[in-house]
């Protein structure tokens, strides 16, 4: 894992003008062209009805509203746009993560949260770019965003899957599943 120091972390209000200059709009198709890259790896392990969050909605929840309308059950949480606290507080049959992971001030405690936030059963969803063996760390384009602090090889998210007991799989690039075992 690469993690940039505290020294070059944004404030939360640099942090969300950053944010808001990202054209992450819900009728953006090329944006839900995007996220569909995750919702179609998950749909397959999820049943219609079931209960889910969309964890870093970011100021225009799209995934959510994707998956609200193939017939889910959405929450939203997000600490800059959207930080209602009470939907931590809840338990979820999945959670999606889509571009957020590498925003991490703390990935161990995230991670945590996460882990806590979902049910024996339930799956964890995350895209984030992943910085492969091939991708050189001074070139590659990932690292330029100033909101982006954590950076993930394949190896640490194996680590984040044995560290909480997850079963982990990637389906497709930049794309993690992690199951929380039912007993």
């Amino acid at each position: 894992m690469v993690f940039v120091p505290s020294i070059y972390h944004l404030s939360l209000e640099e942090q969300r003008s950053r944010y808001l200059e990202h054209n992450n709009s819900p009728t953006d198709i090329g944006y839900r062209e995007f996220l569909s890259k995750l919702k179609d790896e998950l749909i397959p392990y999820l049943k219609p009805g079931q209960f889910g969050l969309d964890y870093g909605a970011g100021p225009g929840p799209t995934l959510s509203a994707m998956l609200e309308s193939d017939g889910f059950k959405m929450e939203v949480f997000d600490p800059i746009f959207d930080n209602k606290l009470e939907n931590l507080e809840r338990s979820y049959d999945f959670i999606v993560c889509t571009e957020t992971a590498e925003h991490f001030l703390n990935p161990n405690k995230d991670f945590q949260i996460l882990h806590d936030l979902v049910r024996p059963g339930g799956l964890i969803g995350i895209m984030t770019s992943i910085l492969y063996d091939e991708i050189k760390f001074e070139d590659w384009y990932y690292r330029l965003d100033p909101t982006h602090i954590s950076f993930y090889r394949p190896l640490t998210m194996k680590y984040v899957a044995d560290r909480w007991n997850l079963r982990y799989s990637s389906p497709a690039e930049n794309v993690c599943l992690f199951k929380k075992p039912i007993g």
